[in-house]
């Protein structure tokens, strides 16, 4: 056997494979004495089946069979030991009317390169790297929140601004009947939420669908509608008022402390207020890491130039998947993925630049802590070792969930790549302004 390459230029090369008759021969002949050992063809005892017969029934098959996997097994081969960094899978060149009786056979491949480039982390234009607080306004409104959640409902004979209303919403027409709990300021208008002050039990309020709420999401859950049905909805609807409470704040007491955090973590209000800034700031931080993880991969995609063997891809997306493509249904599949493909290439030398690697006691590690934070979701706050192996070892049979861990802890090893070499600059705002600056006022 004899394998040789063409480059056809710095992303495309051509493989051309000779395979002798003496690669084969051997392999071909034992196959063919096996069948004649077991084969069953009338008029002939088992294992007395002359060969003549038998190379005549089976040999082009097993021939063909057994040149298809020295071929596969030499090419994949030839890739590693040139150690050639190819993309897609090598393509086989057409052949019409290989003879198949001859003594040797010539195949060749079209295979694409990966380009050669270099990747600088240091942009011009320095990166963000947000830094979110918890600041005194964002703490005090989580304090208020606990003290409703965990605070008693008082019954009212009147509704005033912030009371809790329960009330049913009817229309005949689009059969809703729904009864809610709802807020004053959950209303969009000003107009309504006058309406409903001083109002008593048993009053009924005709109202418009259209405004009413600030965005469908509500006004789903009022009326138990779908998305597309109240997407402009423009109706009626009756509000009847079945109960008024008022929500009594619960004190802050140890009895709340303890019923929060656990016996004795927190004994103070000014304790209370580190707490819910720590834990609040421990989840701006994912936030404020993956808002960087997305602007460096952006800003590398855009500004790592190179070539990509587009045609050679393109060619190879038509027979890559599930159901084959034709030339524009691949080009566009192609146009698609090409922004992929590149991150994928620039990441994949940035972890062999930076030796990031991850070992399976990486993954297994990760998944204990993960598995322990969900247990402590549920009150299961000290889980022994031997329960967090068994669940992690459950978890990790499933491949594409190890896979999917793996590829996390790969984004957080590049994280901190980026935040020791990319120029970033460190910019300190509130949770609120963070949302502001990054999806705009919503």
């Amino acid at each position: 056997m004899n394998i040789t390459r063409e480059n056809v230029d710095a992303l495309n090369a051509v493989v051309k494979v000779d395979i002798a008759k003496e690669d084969y021969s051997d392999k071909v002949e034992k196959i063919l004495s096996d069948y004649r050992r077991t084969a069953n063809i009338p008029g002939f005892r088992k294992g007395h089946v002359p060969m003549g017969m038998v190379k005549k029934q089976y040999g082009k098959a097993v021939l063909v069979d057994e040149v298809n996997k020295l071929l596969q097994d030499a090419l994949n081969k030839y890739l590693t030991e040139e150690k050639l960094d190819v993309l897609g899978q090598p393509l086989p060149k057409p052949q019409d009317n290989i003879d198949w009786d001859a003594d040797g056979f010539t195949f060749e491949f079209e295979l694409g390169l990966a380009p050669e480039f270099e990747v600088n982390l240091k942009s011009k234009k320095a990166i963000t790297q947000y830094n979110i607080i918890a600041d005194d306004k964002m703490i005090q409104e989580q304090i208020e929140r606990i003290q409703k959640q965990y605070g008693k409902l008082v019954p009212q004979d009147t509704i005033e601004k912030d009371s809790e209303i329960t009330g049913t919403y009817k229309n005949e027409d689009k059969e809703i009947d729904n009864s809610v709990t709802l807020t004053l300021d959950k209303f969009k208008g000003k107009e309504t939420e006058k309406k409903f002050v001083g109002a008593k039990v048993g009053d009924v309020f005709t109202l418009k669908t259209k405004g009413l709420y600030d965005d469908d999401h509500e006004l789903m859950h009022a009326l138990k509608l779908g998305h597309d049905e109240v997407h402009g909805l423009d109706i009626e609807v009756t509000f009847t008022i079945t109960e008024i409470n008022k929500r009594e704040l619960a004190d802050l007491d140890q009895e709340l402390f303890d019923k929060l955090f656990g016996k004795d973590v927190v004994k103070t209000v000014t304790e209370l207020k580190a707490k819910i800034k720590e834990d609040a700031e421990k989840q701006f931080i994912q936030q404020a890491d993956q808002k960087l993880l997305n602007d460096v991969t952006e800003y590398l995609v855009e500004n790592t130039k190179f070539d990509l063997p587009s045609e050679f891809l393109t060619k190879w997306l038509q027979t890559a998947g599930e159901k084959e493509m034709d030339l524009d249904q691949a080009k566009e599949e192609y146009e698609k993925s090409e922004k992929s493909l590149r991150y994928q290439l620039i990441e994949g030398k940035l972890i062999e630049e930076n030796n990031i690697q991850v070992t399976m006691e990486d993954i297994k590690n990760h998944a204990r802590e993960m598995i322990k934070g969900q247990m402590a979701q549920f009150g299961q706050m000290n889980p022994s070792d031997k329960e967090l192996d068994d669940i992690a070892a459950r978890v990790l049979s499933n491949q594409e969930e190890a896979r999917r861990i793996s590829e996390q802890l790969i984004s957080q090893k590049l994280l901190g790549v980026y935040k020791e070499k990319a120029n970033l600059k460190v910019k300190e705002l509130s949770y609120e302004n963070f949302v502001k600056e990054v999806y705009g006022d919503k």
